[in-house]
């Protein structure tokens, strides 16, 4: 894949940062208390209250919310330049849903007054509005009823490259492991288990293996192109 094409592939899937451009993704960064959390640990809990909110600095969380039905969905995975609990601080409600980390993470913590202030000192709150749509575009994107194999692949590829793998070195090769399993991926693209299990074995070509609670990826250029194909 080409650099304007993985640019464009990626375009529906831009960070805080991204929107809000790095001066003022920075001060928000700089005046936070930074706390480091390792990988399994929860961020957020679904049914608190919003009395802050996180800036990822570094490492991958998920986004887990509870159904009524007792059901887990895997809403999304959050890197580097994402905001989490934002939602449950503007809307002076509680978290609807969980977030833990899936790699060992460092985030800034903004108490709800100082953020508040923070956003309408730089005006973000159109920004606000504009990535609270393309997170739900996103979500969308990956529940769709397109090929489950396709959509698959744009998950990890996802995953990867909010992960901080330098691109040029492994989409030329080398391993690439996340903590992911099967299970949560079904939750993530609401499939069965099965089916993704399935759509595993047909990324094999892809140098994509399934362990227990690890996948890895050997040809990520291989895994891009089924992305840039759709299929």
């Amino acid at each position: 894949m080409s650099e304007r094409e993985e640019q464009e592939s990626m375009s529906s899937r831009r960070s805080l940062r991204d929107l809000a451009g790095e001066s003022v993704w920075g001060d928000l960064v700089e005046h936070s208390f930074k706390r480091r959390h390792p990988a399994g640990s929860v961020l957020l809990r679904q049914g608190e209250s919003g009395t802050h909110v996180l800036a990822v600095v570094t490492g991958v969380a998920k986004v887990i919310r509870q159904e009524r039905n007792g059901d887990l969905s895997l809403l999304a995975f959050r890197g580097p330049g994402e905001l989490l609990g934002e939602v449950a601080v503007l809307d002076d409600g509680v978290r609807s849903a969980s977030v833990e980390s899936i790699s060992d993470c460092v985030v800034g913590v903004v108490g709800k007054t100082e953020f508040l202030a923070f956003v309408s000192r730089h005006d973000l709150f159109p920004v606000l509005m504009k990535y609270a749509l393309t997170r739900l575009r996103e979500s969308d994107e990956a529940r769709s009823n397109g090929d489950v194999r396709a959509r698959l692949a744009a998950a990890l590829v996802h995953v990867i490259d909010i992960s901080g793998y330098p691109h040029p070195a492994h989409d030329a090769g080398g391993l690439i492991e996340l903590a992911l399993t099967r299970h949560e991926l079904a939750q993530h693209l609401g499939a069965s288990r099965n089916t993704i299990t399935a759509a595993l074995a047909d990324l094999a070509s892809c140098g994509v293996r399934a362990g227990r609670k690890r996948i890895t990826i050997d040809d990520l250029s291989a895994l891009r192109l089924i992305v840039s194909r759709g299929a």
